[in-house]
């Protein structure tokens, strides 16, 4: 497999081994440089203590137009970290970067600043004003920012456009289906046109058929868009449909990040492998991850790029035996064979029963921490 490839820009967001604890005086366990350079025994101490370590020593960056996808069961920290990230909780230790400043060290007028007009977020729980109008809710951000009403009218105007409601300005949230209110919590969010957008769970009390074209318009307004984004799900299958790349946690600590194709074939341990155990492999494998790259390009071979799926590529070898070209930012890449894709999915299939015969026996220190 090829390694995952990261922007050469600085990230657009830092996440430097912070830490959330809850419980009486949590900076004593932060004195010295050596009480953080073993976040599972400070953690262990931490919860001996009767503290509560909901974040535990996360770093992490977010590159400019990437969508970073925060897993985990309830109770991993996921919903800690994101909120610690905008300073809605506040973290016990550590740096969060924004553009290279550290946003734990700007005073509360100026954190007000920054969520006004480089913040957007959208939670499960709807929020709107319910005594506002469609088009009123979408302004409400607006006109704190003390725009002209002009400029407002003009940007609610765009994004409710942007997510398909036309027509719906004057009715309230009570009028809307749940699919179209939570389009109104997205457009309010969009609508202060933020540099980087927080989504919390955002479509889980949705059914699964809204659901799912919420997903659809979300990376359309993405593609679009091209935002930094920082999501938080607990469903294995939203993150495969809208990751660039993802990090999963368990007991407030990150057991594994990288490309859903990475964390499918080479899951860290147990816990990785039970999210990404139903997931076909040939779903989530791209052609970059099964190239052969001592395969000679031939005249008359399909060309595909590195990011079409595995299942994709099969259809097209069907009729191409000699094999398909791989090409990313114009340049052939290399060639995937029929040989290719079957060594590709054998040893993704064996990184799996690998760790299912072993994890039986596994030592976990992240379990023994938690106890």
């Amino acid at each position: 497999m090829t390694p995952t490839e990261i922007s050469p820009a600085p990230p657009k967001l830092s996440c430097r081994n912070v830490w959330k604890v809850y419980g009486p005086n949590p900076s004593r366990y932060f004195d010295a440089a050596s009480d953080v350079a073993d976040p599972v025994r400070l953690a262990k101490q931490m919860r001996a203590d009767g503290a509560i370590p909901a974040a535990a020593g996360v770093s992490f960056d977010v590159h400019e137009g990437e969508i970073f996808v925060i897993m985990g069961l309830s109770g991993s920290g996921k919903s800690t970290m994101v909120r610690c990230l905008s300073r809605l909780v506040e973290p016990s230790h550590g740096e969060i970067l924004l553009d290279g400043e550290d946003l734990l060290k700007k005073s509360k007028k100026d954190l007000i600043e920054i969520r006004r007009h480089k913040m957007g977020m959208v939670f499960q729980s709807f929020g709107l004003l319910p005594h506002l109008t469609v088009a009123e809710n979408i302004t409400f951000p607006l006109s704190l920012q003390g725009l002209p009403v002009k400029e407002q009218r003009e940007k609610t105007a765009r994004v409710i456009e942007l997510v398909g409601l036309e027509g719906r300005e004057t009715s309230y949230p009570r009028q809307l289906s749940g699919g179209q209110q939570q389009r109104v919590g997205i457009a309010r969010s969009l609508a202060v046109e933020p540099e980087l957008w927080f989504l919390d769970e955002p479509f889980s009390a949705l059914d699964p058929l809204i659901r799912r074209q919420m997903q659809d318009e979300f990376l359309r307004i993405q593609s679009a868009l091209k935002k930094s984004i920082v999501f938080i799900t607990h469903d294995f299958l939203e993150a495969l449909r809208i990751a660039d790349r993802m990090m999963i946690m368990r007991d407030g600590m990150v057991v594994q990040m990288g490309t859903p194709a990475e964390l499918i074939v080479n899951p860290a341990d147990d816990y990785v492998a039970e999210f990404t155990g139903d997931v076909p492999l040939g779903r989530v494998l791209m052609a970059r991850d099964v190239i052969d790259p001592q395969e000679p390009v031939q005249d008359g071979m399909p060309t595909v790029s590195g990011t079409t799926s595995v299942d994709d590529v099969l259809a097209l070898l069907a009729g191409s035996k000699m094999g398909v070209i791989v090409s990313e930012n114009g340049q052939n890449t290399g060639v995937v064979t029929p040989t290719s894709v079957v060594r590709g999915l054998a040893s993704g299939a064996d990184a799996r029963k690998e760790l299912a015969n072993g994890s039986a026996t596994m030592d976990d220190p992240m379990q023994e921490a938690a106890q």
